[in-house]
C-alpha cells in the first residue's frame, strides 16, 4: 500500500498537519515516535496557547490535539522512524523494527530537543522548576531568583527575558569567555537583575518537589557551594532531529531543515518540514501548529498538481 502522506512526529506541528490532511480525505500515517507529544510534554501550565483562556498543562494541550486527529481519521502509530529512503517514489520510511511503509509525500515534524545539563536532580524537577525555555516558562517565576546556565546569545536573550519577572537572574558558565554576541553579552551585563558566576557549572540541581537550589562546582578551584533559587534554566541549545534525513534533505549550519521561503517545501519535491525541526528562530507550539498547517496544505496542492 502507497499512502498519500506519511507524517513522521507528532508535536503541535504533527498533530496540526495530521488534522488538515485528515479532512482533506488524505488519510494521513503518522509515526508519532515512543514518546509523542514532543517538548510540550515536559512543559507543565500553558497560558500562551490561544483559546485557552485559563492556560492548559502542556500534556492535556497535546491529548486533546491527539484526540482531534484521531476524530478524523488518522492512523497514529507509537513507533518511531529509523531510516528513510527520498531517493525515489514513492519515497520509503522503515521503522525502528523494520517494517517499511511508502508514501507519495512525507510531512517532517521531528523537532528539536533542548540540550539538556545531565546532572543529578534534572530530570526529576523538569517541569517543577527545571526547564528550557523562558518564553514558555518565565511567567511563573514573577517575583522569584532563577539561575540560567550557557554562555551564547540564547542564555543572553533568556537571562535578559526572565528579568521582567524574577527578582535575581545570576547566568552561570563554565568558562570567562562567551560565545555570545558583543551586544547581546553587554545588554545582559548592564541590566541590573542579572549577575554572573563565571567559571561554573551546576553540579546538582536540588529540591523534592520542586527547584529549592542549586549546587554550584569551580571547574578552576574544584571548589563546591550551594546557591538558592526558585528555578533553573537550560540555554546551551537545541538540537534539530534530523540525523535520518542528512542524506537527502538540505540542513543549515545548524543542521535544521531548510526550507523554501514562505512554504514548507524541503529540497527534495514532495517532502515537507514544519515545526521545530526547520525553526530554530520561534520556537513556539504556535509557530508550529501554524506551519504543521501549511505543510498539509502544501502536501496536499502537491499531491493534486501530480494527479
Amino acid at each position: 500500500m502507497v499512502h498519500e502522506v506519511i507524517i513522521i512526529g507528532s508535536g503541535p506541528a504533527g498533530y496540526t498537519a495530521a488534522i488538515y490532511a485528515a479532512r482533506a480525505e488524505l488519510k494521513p500515517l503518522m509515526f508519532a515516535g515512543l514518546q509523542p507529544g514532543g517538548q510540550l510534554m515536559l512543559t507543565s501550565e500553558v497560558e500562551n496557547w490561544p483559546g485557552e483562556a485559563d492556560g492548559v498543562m502542556g500534556p492535556d494541550l497535546m491529548e486533546k490535539l491527539k484526540k482531534q486527529a484521531l476524530r478524523f481519521n488518522t492512523d497514529i502509530r507509537q513507533e518511531e522512524i529509523a531510516k528513510v529512503d527520498f531517493s525515489k517514489r514513492p519515497f520509503t520510511v522503515t521503522t525502528s523494527a523494520g517494517v517499511e511503509h511508502q508514501a507519495k509525500s512525507v510531512i517532517i515534524s521531528t523537532g528539536a530537543s533542548a540540550k539538556w545539563l545531565n546532572v543529578p536532580g534534572e530530570k526529576e524537577l523538569q517541569g517543577k522548576g527545571v526547564s528550557a525555555c523562558a518564553t514558555c516558562d518565565g511567567f511563573f517565576f514573577r517575583g522569584k531568583e532563577v539561575v540560567v546556565v550557557g554562555g551564547g546569545d540564547s542564555a543572553m536573550e533568556e537571562a535578559t527575558f526572565l528579568t521582567r519577572f524574577a527578582t535575581k537572574v545570576t547566568l552561570i558558565h563554565r568558562s570567562e569567555a562567551f560565545r555570545a554576541s558583543r551586544i547581546m553579552l553587554e545588554r545582559a551585563q548592564k541590566n541590573p537583575k542579572i549577575s554572573f558566576v563565571m567559571n561554573t557549572v551546576i553540579d546538582h540541581i536540588l529540591g523534592e518537589e520542586k527547584v529549592t537550589g542549586v549546587r554550584l562546582k569551580n571547574v578552576v578551584t574544584g571548589e563546591l557551594s550551594e546557591m538558592t533559587a526558585d528555578g533553573v534554566f537550560a540555554a546551551i541549545g537545541h538540537a534539530p532531529n534530523t540525523g535520518i534525513f542528512k542524506d537527502f534533505l538540505k540542513l543549515d549550519e545548524k543542521q535544521y531543515i531548510v526550507t523554501e521561503p514562505g512554504s514548507t517545501k524541503t529540497n527534495v519535491e514532495g517532502v515537507f518540514a514544519a515545526g521545530d525541526v526547520a525553526d530554530h528562530y520561534y520556537r513556539q507550539a504556535i509557530t508550529a501548529a501554524g506551519t504543521g498547517c501549511m505543510a498539509a496544505l502544501d502536501a496536499e496542492r502537491w499531491l493534486a498538481a501530480q494527479e
